[in-house]
């Protein structure tokens, strides 16, 4: 029962059981577009951090589904989780088929400047800090909240750091992916 903004509704199964068909689906669409991209000649930079994304983030939900499960969904977290949504689905749409959960870049390809990036260099990643934050909050969770956001906030500075390093490269100031190594947990340089 829904009595006003900041009160309890539903059960927390309903919003964990979203989270995970709309993280499968967007897996399904990465997969496509990883492919497409990879045989448009994209290069892929570290490579050796995506598996501790991946494991972050299953980590995540799944903590969500053992301690969430049965609580009620505060309506105001709710609304902002929709929010976030909306610009999720911005995102997504203004990167198009360049859109992946891994760090591709085609060579020379111009960076993307409309939708959100017009104003914000990666606004994919203060969504998904907001959500991974605003999940747990909604269903009364803040330690949840807190250890994750901790955990992603770690990683996203490893991450970002390769990804402005794959789009310099891609727009020619950076070295040609030739001079470095395979990637690798430690150097974060592109493979083919």
């Amino acid at each position: 029962m829904v009595e006003g903004l900041g009160e309890s509704m539903g059960v927390g199964a309903w919003l964990i059981g979203f989270l995970l068909v709309q993280r499968l689906a967007e897996l399904m669409l990465a997969r496509r577009n990883t492919a497409a991209l990879r045989d448009a000649g994209a290069v892929e930079f570290g490579a050796g951090h995506y598996p501790v994304m991946v494991a972050l983030h299953a980590a995540w939900w799944l903590t969500l589904a053992w301690f969430g499960y049965d609580r009620t969904v505060n309506v105001g977290w709710l609304a902002l989780f929709v929010l976030l949504q909306a610009g999720r689905v911005w995102v997504i749409a203004s990167l198009g088929r360049r859109w992946t959960t891994r760090i591709l870049v085609l060579p020379g390809a111009p960076p993307v400047i409309g939708g959100p990036y017009r104003w914000l260099r990666h606004p994919n990643y203060l969504i998904v800090v907001l959500e991974i934050a605003v999940v747990p909050l909604a269903l009364g969770l803040p330690g949840v909240a807190l250890i994750f956001s901790a955990a992603n906030a770690a990683l996203l500075a490893w991450r970002i750091r390769l990804e402005n390093r794959a789009l310099a490269w891609s727009a020619g100031s950076g070295r040609q992916p030739e001079a470095f190594p395979s990637a690798t947990l430690a150097n974060g340089y592109p493979r083919r």
